[in-house]
């Protein structure tokens, strides 16, 4: 049984990463509300417009290089060539130094070409932020190489921590610098200074998070800069030339950059499409446009996202496991571990989905304090996007397999198809029918759906495998839809019984979680060996044994 613990150690290093992507992102859903009551929806609109374009920036710049440096040095560690590894760490520290500081530069002074009015100084606070991000990706890139994800975890609490702190405070701060008190002006160009000035408040909020994870990288790598010495003196392969290093750096960095910028931006084409294109055609005003806007990206949005951190985890961790295989020849490995996190990924990503759409409105209320409108609205539009989260999950781990196996052209192509479909009919859509932001939703999930399709068809032909469909899809599906008729029965007779909407939703979530795995057990959905290579799955075997669930 330990064998297979050991042989599935990147789903305990996607567990820890995921655990502390959902905290990370629990925490950002935590103090979403807090900040949401600051700078209202109207600031939520000006600060996700400049941030659509911030992170379409940062992606091409700086936010693949994790994955990509993972890829680059898994591959010489996988052969023991220490030295080399250590050679592309510092070469791709200068490559972030560089390309950093000159998307930090044109973000600050093209703003204006990207973002209009008051978004414009949001956006230009967002600036420093890309360049102190690249070194913070290239120290995260380095340890999960190593297949290490307990660093970038910590870091990425970290992070949100203090981003939470220095945004709520922040725009505090500046609102009652800027209007005398925190209280909503009756007049509508006091409101729109008062958004303002809560949105840059909150985009210092991400910059200074980036900052904190950025320093305890730093005490990470010097607390292992003896062991790393060690290690490259033991280490007697010949020394690749900086030029050749460079050469691949740049080689792998840039297919991943351009799959990733065209996979991300589809949320920044249908910021454009909405804030921009929308109310200039139908004439339509821009505050309640941006108003609208902030309740989709800010709330639904931001809530379908939380699940698919699980898939982004695993695909950080499957990566560099993948490029080894590959390196090392050894296809019919690769091809297993592709099974075990496609399925790990479904067995988690299905309920997310479901739940949503069954408890969409008691988790919009419990993280946010909404009028009743605008609560109407942001639960109907999470229902909407919950068929996403699936779609979403998996297209985000096979685009890394498709990375990790040496097919990194493969994801663009199929993100620039996807886009394109998708930007058609978001336009059709939203200037020949009422849909208004539904259309936008519809478009994502479609994105989202071809991204799925093309990815996995692209991986069954590249590793000549056939993913199991029934363990993997169905019973997954089976045991959520049991689980989502009751949580919503739970959570009704709750509700009746203690008038606590937020009391109901915990409850019914905990008890929902339990029936779940229940169920997938009982359907025989997952194996012993492969629970124990879940994150504590000794005790969760352990459990299920008792319980009768498991001989």
């Amino acid at each position: 049984m330990n064998k297979g613990g050991k042989r599935n150690n990147f789903i305990m290093q996607a567990g820890i990463l995921a655990a502390a992507g959902m905290i990370s992102r629990i925490i950002g859903l935590l103090y979403r509300s807090p900040l949401h009551r600051v700078i209202g929806d109207l600031g939520m609109g000006y600060y996700q417009a400049a941030f659509a374009y911030y992170n379409i920036i940062l992606l091409i710049s700086s936010y693949s290089i994790p994955a990509a440096l993972s890829k680059v040095i898994a591959q010489k560690l996988a052969v023991r060539e220490y030295r080399n590894a250590n050679r592309m760490f510092r070469c791709a520290l200068c490559y972030v130094l560089v390309v950093g500081g000159a998307a930090s530069l044109l973000l600050f002074f093209g703003a204006g070409w990207f973002v209009a009015g008051e978004a414009v100084p949001v956006l230009r606070t967002f600036a420093p932020t890309i360049f102190v991000y690249g070194m913070l990706g290239v120290l995260r890139g380095y340890f999960q190489a190593h297949k290490s994800m307990v660093q970038t975890s910590i870091s990425q609490i970290l992070e949100q921590i203090a981003n939470a702190v220095v945004s709520i405070g922040a725009a505090s701060l500046l609102i009652h610098g800027a209007m005398g008190s925190l209280e909503m002006p009756a007049d509508l160009d006091s409101q729109v200074l008062r958004a303002t000035k809560g949105a840059i408040g909150s985009a210092m909020g991400t910059g200074a998070g980036v900052l904190v994870a950025l320093l305890f990288m730093l005490a990470v790598f010097a607390l292992n800069r003896r062991l790393i010495g060690r290690r490259i003196q033991k280490d007697h392969h010949g020394e690749d030339s900086y030029g050749e290093i460079f050469r691949t750096i740049i080689l792998v960095v840039t297919p991943f950059i351009l799959s990733t910028a065209v996979y991300n931006l589809s949320g920044t084409v249908n910021n454009t499409v909405y804030t921009k294109l929308l109310p200039e055609i139908r004439k339509l005003d821009t505050v309640d446009i941006y108003t609208r806007w902030g309740v989709f990206s800010g709330q639904a949005l931001t809530i379908s996202n939380i699940p698919i951190a699980f898939a982004s985890a695993m695909a950080a961790a499957i990566l560099p496991s993948v490029a080894q295989m590959v390196a090392s020849d050894n296809l019919k490995e690769a091809r297993r571990k592709t099974a075990v996190a496609v399925k790990t990924t479904m067995i988690l990503s299905i309920p997310c989905a479901v739940g949503l759409l069954a408890l969409a409105r008691p988790v919009t209320g419990l993280l946010f304090k909404n009028t009743p409108e605008a609560e109407d609205l942001a639960t109907h539009l999470l229902m909407a996007l919950s068929l996403s989260v699936v779609f979403y999950a998996l297209s985000t781990l096979n685009s890394s397999i498709l990375q990790g196996i040496g097919k990194v052209n493969r994801p663009i192509i199929h993100a620039g198809i996807a886009l394109a479909v998708q930007t058609v009919v978001a336009v059709l859509l939203l200037f020949f029918t009422d849909l208004d932001l539904y259309a936008i939703v519809i478009a994502n999930t479609l994105y989202a759906g071809i991204m799925c399709l093309l990815n996995q068809m692209a991986v069954h032909k590249a590793l000549a495998y056939r993913q199991e469909v029934v363990k993997t899809f169905l019973v997954p599906t089976i045991a959520a839809g049991f689980m989502g008729a009751f949580a919503w029965a739970v959570y009704e007779g709750l509700l009746l019984l203690t008038s606590s909407p937020r009391i109901s939703v915990v409850i019914a979530i905990c008890l929902a979680v339990c029936v779940y795995f229940g169920m997938l057990l009982l359907l025989r959905g997952v194996s012993e060996e492969e629970l124990r290579g879940f994150p504590k799955g000794y005790l969760l075997v352990k459990v299920a044994k008792k319980c009768g669930m498991m001989k």
